[in-house]
């Protein structure tokens, strides 16, 4: 199996509000995420102390399924609307060492 196509999204919600709002419109968003078969990981997060931050992290059997997710009208419906709730967003994208990893399907291969 070759390493997968990693990203952690840092998003930095305006208000209150706006990350309720925020967590509404990933809801909605999720369920198209869980159908697509090349979306290994997809994982939500809130840090410890810091309620108007989300963390990300993606992992995608490839670049080709990362390019395949962002395609999606789900997806494209998310990146849109977004916009409006934010302040901030940094985005690290990563290379997983496959070999050195635990995560489903991994020991598959």
């Amino acid at each position: 199996m070759g390493d997968g196509y990693a990203l952690v999204v840092r998003f930095t919600l305006r208000d209150t509000s706006a990350a309720r709002r925020f967590d509404d419109l990933v809801a909605q968003t999720i369920s198209g995420i869980r159908g697509e078969a090349g979306t290994l990981v997809y994982t939500v997060h809130t840090p410890v102390d810091e309620p108007l931050v989300r963390l990300f992290y993606e992992l995608y059997a490839g670049r080709e399924a990362f390019q395949a997710h962002e395609e999606q009208p789900h997806t494209r419906h998310f990146l849109d609307a977004r916009e409006e709730l934010l302040s901030d967003v940094e985005v690290s994208f990563l290379n997983e060492h496959a070999s050195l990893s635990k995560r489903p399907s991994a020991e598959e291969s």
